[in-house]
């Protein structure tokens, strides 16, 4: 019985160890995609050009998240401004010094669970990872 029940200590120390730097890896790589996808949306949409981040860009977003494996009915997106003014719409770009924030998020879903063979809480079904960013608009009509 002393013997089994070493080797179920063991056996699920070992499966946490060599797996654990596996799925770290993949929040880590998961965290710096939503960044790299904040700083390109913010860069596109806070040009001259634009001056907004419309629901065409966010569809676009998700197409290239989709892309990586996020799955893209779960993201999340939340355009705001320092002014107040809605960042989304096309008809009404933000004025140059206007800042724009973007916030994408996407929950951890399910990656830290295996933490719980060593004892370790994982995130709540509700946590979720986030990427954010604030570019000042440079739009002048």
């Amino acid at each position: 019985m002393r013997q089994l029940l070493v080797f179920v200590l063991f056996a699920t120390l070992f499966c946490w160890l060599m797996f654990s730097p596996v799925y770290k890896h993949v929040v880590v790589l998961r965290q710096s995609l939503l960044q790299q996808e904040v700083d390109y949306l913010l860069e596109v949409g806070a040009s001259g050009r634009y001056g907004y981040i419309d629901a065409a860009m966010i569809v676009e977003s998700r197409t290239r998240l989709s892309g990586y494996g996020f799955r893209p009915e779960i993201l999340e997106y939340e355009v705001t401004t320092a002014s107040g003014m809605p960042g989304t719409d096309s008809a009404a770009p933000l004025q140059r010094g206007d800042g724009l924030r973007l916030v994408i998020r996407y929950p951890y879903d399910g990656l830290m669970d295996i933490d719980r063979l060593i004892g370790v809480d994982p995130p709540s079904s509700m946590a979720r990872m986030a990427a954010a960013g604030m570019k000042m608009s440079e739009y002048v009509p």
